[in-house]
């Protein structure tokens, strides 16, 4: 038999790129997807380097235009018979709180963060359907607990989980197992592409700006702890091999831990607890 397909998006660096170079290097023919092309440098140089360049190929996606999907997953199907496995991996990480931003800039972030996962998962779910395949979709643990400043990203996150959740047991009925991955803090460029000022962000929140900073200094105590894209991304492409994935994986220890304060919290006072001394200043 001919290797497995996997269509991966959103690798263009970090996790996802190391998700493709993972899954070529376990015998997946991999179709690594990203909006631009013209970035897959870095990905082809690290296929080049792991010695399955012959394994990866790169294709045009934009998870927010329906119409590349439905383009991109149709031209892989015809490329290669089937379409074995497909992870979600494109988003975008957003700082900002209600009142201090657009209901526009809100939108922004349900379309790449949930919608793009709607697109991808509807135009492959038939394919996955006649595979009996597996869908993936790497959320965040801020899919779980909700998380002040992250107000759009979060409510993006949480109902990409409760779709999967939902879609689980439907699409079980043909076969076709489905698994949210829940990294916590992880090095990579998704983090520099939120793209703010901490200083300019701070001096502009007004009310907000004690919270945002005392929330910005955690923030980088977290990230200088941060899980490596490459073992998050081993975390994924060993769900990607199990004969029975579960349907919610978290990338790290430290990502389990957290997950488990929510999980655990029937009245909500845990999560309470923990997410407001983030906003308080360390004493001097």
């Amino acid at each position: 038999m001919s290797a497995p397909t996997v269509l991966i998006t959103g690798t263009s660096s970090g996790i996802g790129l190391e998700i493709a170079v993972g899954a070529a290097r376990a015998g997946w023919r991999t179709v690594a997807t990203l909006r631009d092309p013209a970035r897959a440098g870095p990905l082809r140089a690290a296929a080049e380097a792991a010695g399955v360049a012959d394994l990866i190929e790169v294709r045009r996606l934009d998870v927010v235009d329906q119409a590349s999907v439905t383009a991109c997953v149709a031209d892989v199907v015809a490329a290669h018979g089937r379409l074995d496995a497909v992870v979600n991996n494109a988003g975008a990480g957003h700082v900002g709180t209600l009142e201090q931003e657009t209901v526009e800039d809100v939108r922004a972030v349900m379309e790449v963060n949930f919608f793009g996962v709607l697109h991808v998962t509807r135009a492959a779910l038939p394919h996955l359907r006649a595979a009996r395949g597996r869908l993936l979709t790497v959320t965040s643990v801020g899919g779980v607990i909700g998380q002040p400043f992250n107000e759009a990203y979060c409510a993006a996150k949480f109902a990409v989980e409760g779709f999967m959740e939902s879609l689980a047991p439907l699409a079980a009925t043909h076969g076709v197992s489905v698994t949210v991955l829940e990294p916590g803090a992880v090095a990579s460029e998704f983090v520099a592409n939120v793209g703010i000022d901490p200083e300019a962000a701070i001096a502009a929140a007004g009310v907000y700006g004690p919270a945002l900073r005392a929330y910005l200094t955690r923030s980088a105590t977290a990230f200088a702890a941060a899980q490596s894209a490459a073992d998050a991304a081993a975390v994924v492409v060993a769900t990607l091999t199990d004969p029975e994935p579960a349907p919610r994986v978290q990338t790290s220890p430290a990502a389990r831990r957290f997950v488990a304060v929510k999980l655990a919290d029937t009245d909500g006072l845990g999560v309470a607890a923990l997410t407001a001394g983030w906003l308080r200043e360390p004493p001097v």
